[in-house]
This record gives structure tokens, sequence and C-alpha cells, in this order.
């Protein structure tokens, strides 16, 4: 599954005075992941946390198309 713009993490400011959900250090984004198993699961992350999280939704949705790949060739 992907979206308009072939991200899967949606990306907005985080609001003034929040904190990383992750690490507690002053959040600079609120991600929301788009598609696949975590789909509309967001927080506020700092630079580094924010990274992870939005490799960690991309790792999955890639993991969630090449089963779905794999899937439907076996049944070719």
């Amino acid at each position: 599954m992907s979206n308009e713009f072939q991200r899967p993490v949606s990306v907005d400011f985080a609001p003034q005075g929040s904190h990383c959900e992750w690490c507690g250090k002053p959040a600079e984004r609120q991600l929301t992941a788009i598609g696949g198993l975590y789909h509309n699961e967001s927080g506020t992350f700092c630079q580094p946390c924010g990274e992870e999280f939005t490799q960690g939704v991309a790792n999955a949705l890639s993991a969630t198309v090449t089963a779905a790949t794999y899937v439907r060739q076996q049944h070719q």
C-alpha cells in the first residue's frame, strides 16, 4: 500500500512546548504513519527519534508489501 507522495510518514510541526515521546527531549516534528500495519499511529519526536520512527514504519510497510507480493506469486 502506498500513498500519493510515496512516503510512509506524514510530517508536521510539533506543537510548541511538546516533548519527544521516546526520549523526552524537545520535539521538533509530529509524525503520523500512513498505510500499513501502523496506519494513523503518531507522536511528537526529536530529530533522532523521528528518524528511527520513520525507518521503523518504512521497514514495516516494506515487509507488508513483500509478504503480499509473495502470497500473490504463490497463487499464480
